[in-house]
């Protein structure tokens, strides 16, 4: 089992991840004990240099990792045929206990990767590298999370055992069971999509603000926020159940698959995309004040602001489309 091909690209970039994770982390020490950009020493400009090859690397590693996300569940997605009782991915993450948390890591750790990312484009626009401590002091709290992650998903993938009977997604997502995942199939249709549209107002209005006035990029970062929370819970909720033309089949993993046109993929890849640009532009805002970074930032954070608005336009666009196209009728 681990040796698929899938499964071992998985663990090999989880495995360079945490060595880059590891070594880097342990240059940061030093960074932000000793960055000095006022300082000609000689020191501070072997730093300086190490610190190029540092961030190259560990941006490397972090788009991987953010990619990981999608093979991960695309290949759980995939391997569903080989156990007993599994339909979908959910199937396969419950084989074991460490699916689903393996699943919630690769999710952190998206997001970490993304802002982190988000900082070294930005840091890397200013003459002085001004935010090189800020990005380092976030290399120490991202690598115990790739660490971790990388733990889950090793354990997940040693314990898969193809002679287990595993539990389908009718189980887990129904509003008569107890958990996280039964409480968002219960929640109102009505309530669900009404969530979702106050979350894209707010959003549109958080956005809009942010690009006439090029303030605001926190409150746009909590919207997009909400908004993806207020997404998640819709599709258990209510959009998923037009995409199947099933009252009571709530899975978010199914709308994945061929036979529903793997139209899963048009709501996560923008859902996530734009959640991630809102939240790296959250995390850079308030920086914008840096002397270095006054003339080149507000054309990032315009453009960033452009794209994560179009994403999450896109994943509206498509609910609307699903349910405008499908059978079932959810409202008299």
């Amino acid at each position: 089992m681990i040796f698929h091909t899938p499964i071992l690209t998985l663990l090999l970039v989880s495995a360079l991840a945490a060595l880059v994770a590891l070594w880097s982390a342990g240059f940061g020490i030093s960074v932000l004990r000793r960055w000095d950009p006022s300082s000609g020493a000689r020191g501070q400009l072997l730093l300086e240099r190490r610190t190029e090859l540092v961030s190259t690397l560990f941006a490397l590693v972090m788009a991987a990792e953010a990619a990981a996300l999608f093979l991960f569940v695309f290949n759980a997605d995939r391997m569903a045929a080989l156990f007993v009782g599994a339909m979908c991915a959910v199937g396969t993450l419950n084989v074991n206990g460490y699916g689903f948390p393996a699943l919630t890591g690769q999710i952190a750790t998206f997001f970490a990767a993304a802002v982190w990312l988000v900082l070294d484009h930005v840091d890397r626009l200013g003459r002085d590298y001004p935010l090189t401590r800020v990005k380092y002091a976030a290399v120490l709290a991202i690598a115990p999370l790739v660490l971790v992650t990388g733990g889950l998903q090793l354990a997940y993938f040693l314990n898969l055992r193809t002679d287990v009977i595993t539990s389908c997604c009718s189980k887990l997502f129904t509003p008569a069971n107890a958990g996280i995942s039964d409480e968002m199939a219960a929640v109102d249709p009505a309530t669900a999509l009404w969530a979702l549209a106050i979350a894209a107002g707010l959003v549109l209005a958080t956005g809009l603000r942010a690009l006439r006035s090029g303030r605001g990029h926190g409150l746009f970062a909590l919207a997009g926020g909400g908004y993806f929370g207020a997404a998640l819970v819709a599709m258990v909720s209510t959009i998923s159940l037009y995409v199947y033309e099933n009252p009571n089949h709530h899975c978010p993993f199914c709308i994945l698959k061929p036979e529903y046109g793997h139209v899963g993929y048009a709501f996560y890849l923008p859902l996530f995309g734009a959640t991630a640009l809102a939240l790296g532009l959250g995390a850079v805002s308030p920086f914008a004040a840096r002397s270095s970074l006054r003339t080149p930032l507000p054309a990032v954070m315009r453009r960033l602001t452009l794209w994560a608005l179009a994403g999450f336009a896109a994943y509206a666009l498509v609910t609307l489309w699903v349910i405008a196209r499908s059978n079932l009728i959810l409202f008299g």
